[in-house]
Formats: C-alpha cells, structure tokens, sequence
C-alpha cells in the first residue's frame, strides 16, 4: 500500500472515494479542497462537501484560493512528498510544477467515457446530449485538461429519467468500488495507460446561465433532457407573469400544440414535436410541489401561453 496519499477534492461526488481510502486504512497526508465560500448575504459560510468530511475524519485539510503561482503551497507540497495523488472533482486546475511532485504521478476519476467530455460538467452534458451511455474514466493527470492517458474505464447506461443528481451518485458510488484496485495496479506497476484520440474530444463547458432557460421550441426530448441535466441546482425554468418556474421533472407527452402553449389541465406544454407533462414543478421562492398541488393555486391554466 502507498505510504503517503494526497487527496484532492471538492463536490459530493468526490465524497464516496475519500471514504473508501480512509475506510481501507490508505495513509493519506492531506487533503485539498476548495476553499469556504460565503453565502450570497454573508451570513454564512459554506464549507465543501470534502471539508467537512475531512474535519469529521481529522485529517489534515488544506485550502489555498489558488495554486498557480502559490510558492507558499508548493513549498509546503514538496514537504509532503507523495508517493500518489488521487484528484476527483478538485475544481481547480493544477500547475505543471506540482506533477513532479508526486513519485506516481496525480490520477483523477473524471465521470465520462474519456476522450468523450472532458472538462467541467461531463454529466450534464452527457444528460443534455441525450448519450445512451456515459461513465467512469482514471487517468493520469497531465497539463492539459483531462487529456492524459487512461488506464480504466467502466460504462453505464444512461435511462431516460435519470437527472444530473441521480447520475453523479451512481458514477461516484462506481469510483468508490474501482479506486483501490486501481491503485493497487499503479503500485504494483502493472497499470496500463494509453494515450487518448485526441480528434474524438468533445468538451463539456460549463454550463451558463443564459442555456438554463427553457426555449419551447426545441423538440420536447431536449428540453426534457435539459430539464433532467439541470434538476435540481440551477434548475431549467420558464417565465410566466414575471415570475419564474423551475421544472424539476417532466414525462414526454405525445400531443401536439403551440410551442409554449398549455394544452390540458394537467400542465402539458407544447413543444416544437411533441410536447412535456410537467411531474413536479417549483415556483419563484416557494417548495418544490407535484403537479396536481401546484395546479390547484396556480393561475397558469389551460389555454395559458408561457414566454
């Protein structure tokens, strides 16, 4: 087993595999994640998912605003001297300088069948994309954006009413089930890498507020794989009387009307082909609601058309 581990890592994704490295005793040294950041109204402070995992777990955290050009946190890096680093959902692009730094080198656990969306939202983008299948890939981290070579991958089957949640608890509950045996083959130098095809890369960007709302004259199967990409945080939305809805869930309907039109009582929308049945539903500063609560108050009605 590796004497000295770093773990990097931010989101609820990456909180699956740290557990299962402390769980199975890995020895790490320190774990690196995005600092705190204050709410909207500065009250509160919000720490990552990995922090607060960390602090539970007593071990040693670190959260530097950035790395590039940070000599203070190289210094202190070098001292730690690593024999690996496991790098899953960091949010934050690591120097070149740091790679040589680490005897085996950074692995990182990206949620896509790489070279297929690389970058920073590969399962929304998958959702959105309407992709049959999605998955896991480890590989070695290198300068540029998830580029290097991958030693592993595992394939999942994307069903049509998976949301963006749903998706990353599965994929980050695979990674926890495959990364010490991956380690294991790096140890015991029998991993094998192999270069990506480059000309195959696609990029999932992330995703921008202006792709968040909803524009009815997409065919319904988009803006249901919008709506599922985007459920629950930021959310796909419409606005109706000036306020905002977001749909959190919706079943594709067969009947056909006005793009943006309400077509029944139970708040089916016309699309460009076809149309949505909205399933559950969030209006501007209020709970998420099923449809049938939401409609029993809701002025958008039957013959209502949404902007």
């Amino acid at each position: 087993m590796f004497k000295k581990i770093v773990f990097m890592g931010t989101s609820n994704f990456a909180v699956p595999i740290l557990k299962t490295l402390y769980q199975n005793d890995c020895p790490i040294s320190a774990v690196y994640t995005q600092p705190p950041k204050k709410s909207m109204r500065g009250q509160k402070v919000n720490k990552s998912s990995i922090q607060k995992l960390s602090e539970n777990l007593s071990l040693h955290i670190r959260t530097p605003l950035q790395l590039k050009n940070n000599e203070e946190e190289l210094k202190y890096f070098k001292s730690i001297n690593p024999e690996i680093v496991v790098v899953v959902a960091y949010g934050q692009l690591i120097p070149k300088e740091f790679f040589s730094l680490s005897k085996f080198g950074f692995i990182n656990v990206h949620p896509s069948l790489l070279p297929k969306w690389r970058g920073a939202a590969p399962i929304q983008r998958a959702i959105m994309n309407l992709d049959s299948v999605t998955g896991i890939s480890v590989m070695k981290l290198e300068e540029k954006l998830d580029a290097g070579p991958v030693m592993f991958k595992k394939e999942v089957k994307l069903f049509d009413h998976i949301n963006s949640e749903e998706l990353s608890n599965r994929l980050s509950t695979l990674s926890s089930q495959i990364i010490l045996d991956c380690l294991n083959l790096i140890e015991i130098g029998k991993a094998k890498f192999t270069p990506q095809q480059n000309i195959e890369a696609t990029y999932a960007k992330k995703i921008e507020k202006n792709e968040t709302k909803i524009d009815w004259h997409q065919n319904a199967k988009n803006i249901i794989g919008k709506i599922n990409a985007l459920s629950s945080v930021p959310g796909a939305w419409f606005n109706f009387n000036g306020e905002r809805y977001k749909i959190l869930k919706a079943d594709l309907a067969d009947q056909e009307g006005i793009p943006g039109s309400i077509l029944d009582d139970n708040l089916t929308i016309g699309c460009k082909l076809k149309s949505i049945r909205v399933i559950k539903i969030q209006r501007q500063g209020k709970n998420i609601q099923g449809v049938k609560d939401f409609l029993l108050g809701s002025k958008i009605k039957k013959g209502s058309t949404l902007s």
